[in-house]
């Protein structure tokens, strides 16, 4: 893999914009209405989401992510996809780049809810 250019300069202010917390993925089910969306929900500590992800394709076994942290945008607009509803984003490492993606998750375990940046 070559890495792409670094992209455009942002400022500090915009950066503290993105809500990324660490989230533990409760469960992961097969959006029906699609071949590639999973549906996770995960518990952020206060609440629960619903969050659709891409990742049906990208791995043998979808499961192998359940009960795990990782982390994820969660002030992003609710989105329809497929016929359900996602209310954020998972924070993957790879997909952008043609590499097959994997988490971004904490090093150890830390409470739901934690706030990155």
């Amino acid at each position: 893999m070559k890495p792409e250019p670094v992209k455009e300069e942002i400022s500090f202010a915009d950066f503290e914009k993105l809500d990324i917390r660490v989230g533990t993925i409760i469960s992961v089910t097969e959006v029906a209405q699609s071949k590639k969306l999973m549906k996770l929900m995960v518990d952020f500590g206060d609440h629960t989401r619903s969050i659709l992800a891409g990742i049906r394709k990208e791995r043998e076994n979808p499961q192998e992510i359940k009960n795990k942290q990782a982390l994820f945008v969660l002030n992003l607009p609710d989105r329809k996809m497929a016929g359900d509803v996602s209310q954020g984003m998972l924070f993957d490492i790879g997909y952008a780049d043609g590499v097959l993606p994997c988490l971004a998750m904490p090093e150890r375990p830390v409470p739901n809810g934690t706030r990155a940046g």
